[in-house]
């Protein structure tokens, strides 16, 4: 019999379940739909996608097989497909976003899809509280996620394919080489290995620190599906249970819990899609925000006069990527100093980072705006001078992305303005004056607290 393997976020034949469900059934053809409700996509992240088609297509070519692309609704696509190949099942990894969800509901209506567990560790439904109810609080969420995993059996990839040939495609979509994050899983294999190999015991210490190499950087790659969250927490697993000393363990067991994050987000979205548009905490959905569109239009281009928040935003801008401690302080700067809806700035994130994702995203910016589950207290208002100075000591960070401050010392590159320090083409005062922003901003909170109940 002939399958359908449908390729959408798990571009890697390693650990691929609905491959290898696909392979149990005989002759498989892989197929990536281009679908045109993703054209809005961050043309940053099509490229990376892109570069990863071609990149599995060649895998898949040493082994016999090759990828086919077709563009259209994917309904369309694959109720066509079935009938010129006479295949007899559709198999694909679960995706747990809103759209995914009901475009395969609508699917499986009439086709026979076939949804595999294979993008989280546990599936949404499994991780749940005694009385059936999903967790909404990390900690509890992660003790349990924790006893309930398995010795991981990672499936390698398989030796050979088969295809049945002369399957039409279009041409696999063009792409502009990314020398920073080049995609693939053969590239995503080497990251992880590299950074479990040393970095992942030094963790703990250094994965806040915007001016070091201390974290993965895996998440593009994560996003896609060119190295499994399997893999990942397989890896850190590994990495635990081989470390020396315990600070070693402690970094290797701080990085598996920020994949549990990634895994919790996913079931928060599950659970309440009203997330995507909506606070989380009803009480918190009613904020008076200022939205000044000057200071949200500063804030994207890294012109606010706050050295460390400009660093980050042009990093986004430039590289479509950003360091989690950088991705929380932008936010609070955003959402909390300027009074701008977390909305806005999530949207601005989904447009340029590698890594966007819905569940991730979403939590992130509505933890930082105080109005998700399990979020920072809305009260907590990050100062980013203070986050400066400590995760980028020596404004190693700022130099690399505000050339205009490279020649301040690294005392001063973090408040110019506070020395009178002008310096040509950046401005030589932050848009908001930090003593008004606390009184200001827990008003706006207070106020929709207040509303809420009334």
């Amino acid at each position: 019999m002939t399958s359908i393997w449908w390729i959408r976020r798990d571009l890697r034949l390693t650990d691929n379940p609905a491959l290898h469900s696909a392979l149990g059934q005989g002759q498989v053809i892989p197929v990536f739909i281009l679908d045109p409700a993703f054209s809005t996509h961050s043309p940053r992240r099509r490229n990376f996608l892109y570069e990863g088609l071609n990149s599995l297509h060649k895998n898949l070519q040493s082994r016999g097989s090759y990828l086919v692309v077709r563009a259209g609704k994917p309904a369309d696509v694959l109720r066509r497909l079935m009938q010129e190949t006479n295949a007899s099942a559709i198999f694909a990894e679960e995706d747990y976003t809103p759209y995914a969800r009901k475009r395969d509901a609508d699917i499986s209506r009439e086709l026979p899809l076939q949804l595999v567990l294979g993008q989280t560790v546990h599936h949404p439904e499994f991780v749940k509280k005694a009385d059936g109810k999903p967790y909404t609080v990390y900690t509890p969420y992660s003790k349990v996620w924790k006893s309930l995993l398995q010795e991981i059996q990672l499936a390698p990839a398989p030796k050979e394919i088969s295809t049945p040939a002369g399957v039409e495609s279009e041409p696999l979509p063009e792409f502009t080489d990314n020398p920073l994050f080049p995609a693939g899983e053969r590239e995503a294999k080497f990251r992880l290995k590299q950074f479990t190999n040393s970095p992942i015991t030094e963790y703990a210490e250094s994965r806040n620190r915007m001016d070091l190499k201390g974290t993965s950087a895996l998440s593009p790659y994560l996003r896609f599906g060119m190295v499994g969250l399997r893999q990942a927490v397989s890896a850190a697993k590994q990495a635990q249970e081989s470390a020396r000393t315990a600070e070693e363990k402690h970094g290797a067991e701080i990085w598996l819990n920020e994949l549990i994050w990634r895994e919790f987000y996913i079931q928060i979205l599950y659970h309440f899609p009203r997330v995507t548009a909506n606070a989380f905490n009803p009480a918190l959905a009613n904020i008076e925000w200022r939205n000044d569109e000057s200071e949200f239009a500063a804030w994207k281009d890294g012109r606010t006069g706050m050295p460390v928040v400009d660093a980050a935003m042009r990093q986004l801008k430039e590289i479509g990527w950003m360091h989690n401690r950088a991705r929380m302080i932008v936010a609070s700067f955003l959402v909390k100093d300027l009074l701008i809806d977390w909305r806005w700035g999530e949207a601005w994130f989904m447009e340029n980072l590698l890594d966007g994702d819905v569940a991730a995203n979403n939590g992130g910016w509505q933890w930082t705006a105080g109005t998700g589950t399990d979020a920072a207290p809305y009260f907590r208002i990050f100062n980013p001078v203070l986050q400066s100075v400590k995760f980028d000591p020596n404004g190693d960070y700022i130099r690399k992305w505000v050339p205009e401050l490279s020649d301040l010392n690294s005392r001063d590159i973090h408040t110019p303005w506070e020395k009178n320090i002008t310096v040509q083409g950046y401005p030589s005062q932050p848009i908001v004056d930090r003593s008004i922003v606390k009184e200001r901003t827990l008003a706006a909170y207070k106020n929709s607290k207040g509303n809420s109940e009334s």
